[in-house]
């Protein structure tokens, strides 16, 4: 083999791995920013469908605190009318309210914002992946989109001001 042919071939197989570096590069850039915008979906979903598992625990808890409170001062206000209160109060099995319901309610609160956190966790993380992958070399020489993806994390305006401030002096209060 000549060395004419070897420079050609050498030549031709780096122009084929800069290609094949270039379009993988930017493949990846490309799912990282789809994954972002599908992230945003999930994010918005999970955050729906917490505050309507939510409410709809909490008004079916507040709907059975409503009919106790109705109908428990009816059953007691009988009960004295008619003569022999004392046994009676004794010998029948009186309602009860489940504060059970209002346990269920706090711990859908709990999973629901768990998963709702866990979700804008898998965001930051694709958000780092491109932003690695941006900057780090060699792909930074060969990614052609760098438009920053804007996502700022959904989150509790004391969260906010304690992060501008950098100062975090809350305490519980009762």
């Amino acid at each position: 083999m000549s060395t004419t042919l070897i420079i050609i071939l050498s030549i031709i197989a780096v122009v084929i791995v800069i290609t094949a570096m270039y379009f993988s590069y930017n493949n990846k850039e490309v799912a990282l920013r789809m994954e972002s915008e599908a992230q945003l979906g999930k994010i918005e979903t999970v955050r729906d469908r917490m505050f309507q598992i939510i409410r709809e625990k909490a008004n079916v808890s507040s709907e059975y605190r409503k009919a106790f409170n109705e109908i428990y001062p009816k059953i007691i206000a009988r009960r004295y009318k008619e003569g022999g209160e004392l046994m009676k109060w004794i010998q029948e099995a009186n309602p009860y309210f489940d504060p059970s319901l209002y346990q269920d309610v706090m711990n859908s609160i709990e999973v629901q914002r768990t998963a709702f956190t866990s979700e804008q966790n898998r965001m930051l993380d694709i958000l780092n992946q491109r932003k690695t992958l941006i900057n780090s070399y060699p792909s930074k020489w060969f990614v052609k989109n760098k438009t920053e993806i804007g996502y700022e994390p959904i989150s509790a305006s004391d969260t906010k001001r304690v992060m501008a401030t950098r100062v975090d002096d809350y305490t519980f209060s009762y």
